[in-house]
């Protein structure tokens, strides 16, 4: 049976890869030691995650093991050997808030733990495709060098900029800027799977995520900007707006939206590919809009304070052009729109309230409703089809 191994694989964006890859066909091998509890604490422990896959998922097996161990890593690889075909590394320190109280433990667990890992498939399965989940952060603050103008509601970029009707495309810049601690540590990681594409001839690629969200995340004040924003809503704790007037916009795509990505890069894959991945003009929002749009479905008034320090690095607006990965792969396209993503959390922090941690399970239901483009003469990219991506 062909494998696939998956960190991170109690996590968001490890959990819906595990489903997928083994919803066609594959054995997956996770690799999570539940480290987001050690950095965020006991409220964002995925220890639920986990019990959930390995109680539904048939063909999954668990092994809790730190990727900076490299000795632990080369034993699971030696154990499958060639019949991995594909790694999905998710695992990471997320944080830029946590990184500068730990730059060691960050650096070794973004740059060494991703090190590990390629090394490991270079020596056991150097076919496999290997995704890696990177961040927009890779880019500094250098976006908040563009032309922005001030809304009633958030940050725009100046119409006549040419990232404006799409976003930010690969050819912005990496150097210059300041990336928070976060920021290098994820770069560094970045630049040795491209190198290991390039240099090596492996298939590996960088997914440069804007805000990764979906039902399966476990929100916490320093990671997971929609799903903390919910759980705060539903339980009356309050909720810090940092700096910007609460104006800042952010992408946001669906664990699952990413997810597909994963697997046509899979289905196809190319050496040493950079990707930006989010929600593009299709979903994206501003503080202030993506309080508002909560505070709809949810009918409740939020507990929101305003502080006017920013965290270091954030960006003012980002907003992810996703055309170059729709160019290479065409039969791509968005399953989630801004207000069924927001539902869905809605729906599964409200599950997991009323039943114990080990017990619940984020639900995938769909609610078809697609978000209005917020800006007039800007067009999201198309939910249900790509007829209209440019390459």
């Amino acid at each position: 049976m062909d494998i696939a191994i998956v960190t991170g694989s109690a996590g968001l964006i490890g959990a819906e890869a595990v489903r997928l890859f083994a919803s066609r066909g594959y054995k997956v091998v996770g690799i999570d030691n539940n480290m987001r509890e050690y950095f965020f604490g006991e409220d964002a422990s995925t220890a639920w995650s986990r019990a959930n896959l390995e109680s539904t998922v048939s063909n999954y097996q668990h092994f809790d093991i730190d990727i900076r161990d490299q000795a632990m890593v080369n034993q699971v690889f030696a154990e499958f050997n060639s019949d991995v075909r594909a790694i999905i590394h998710t695992a990471a320190q997320p944080s830029h808030d946590w990184a500068a109280s730990q730059p060691h433990v960050d650096f070794s667990v973004n740059a060494n733990g991703t090190l590990n890992l390629l090394e490991a498939c270079r020596e056991f399965c150097p076919d496999a495709s290997f995704v890696y989940t990177s961040t927009n952060k890779v880019y500094g603050d250098n976006p908040n060098q563009l032309p922005l103008v001030e809304l009633d509601t958030r940050w725009e970029l100046d119409p006549s900029h040419p990232f404006a009707k799409q976003g930010i495309d690969e050819t912005m810049s990496v150097d210059h800027t300041t990336h928070s601690l976060f920021g290098v540590s994820k770069l560094a990681a970045d630049a040795l799977v491209q190198e290991y594409g390039r240099y090596f001839g492996m298939k590996t690629a960088c997914f440069r995520g804007g805000c990764l969200t979906g039902p399966g995340h476990s929100g916490t004040r320093l990671h997971g900007f929609l799903s903390y924003l919910v759980k705060c809503a539903l339980t009356g704790d309050e909720y810090t707006i940092n700096g910007y007037q609460g104006k800042q916009v952010r992408d946001n795509i669906h664990s699952a939206d990413l997810v597909e990505m994963f697997w046509h890069f899979h289905q196809n894959p190319r050496c040493g590919e950079v990707y930006n991945a989010g929600g593009s003009r299709h979903s994206h929002c501003s503080m202030q809009e993506a309080i508002s749009l909560i505070e709809e479905l949810t009918e409740r008034k939020m507990n929101v304070s305003y502080t006017d320090e920013n965290r270091i690095g954030d960006h003012i607006w980002y907003v992810s052009d996703t055309r170059k990965f729709q160019s290479h792969y065409p039969d791509w396209y968005y399953g989630h729109s801004l207000r069924s993503t927001v539902q869905e959390i809605i729906e599964s922090h409200s599950q997991r309230s009323q039943a114990s941690d080990h017990e619940s399970r984020p639900t995938s239901a769909s609610v078809p409703a697609a978000i209005e483009s917020i800006l007039e003469n800007i067009e999201p990219a198309g939910a249900a089809s790509c007829d209209s991506v440019r390459s």
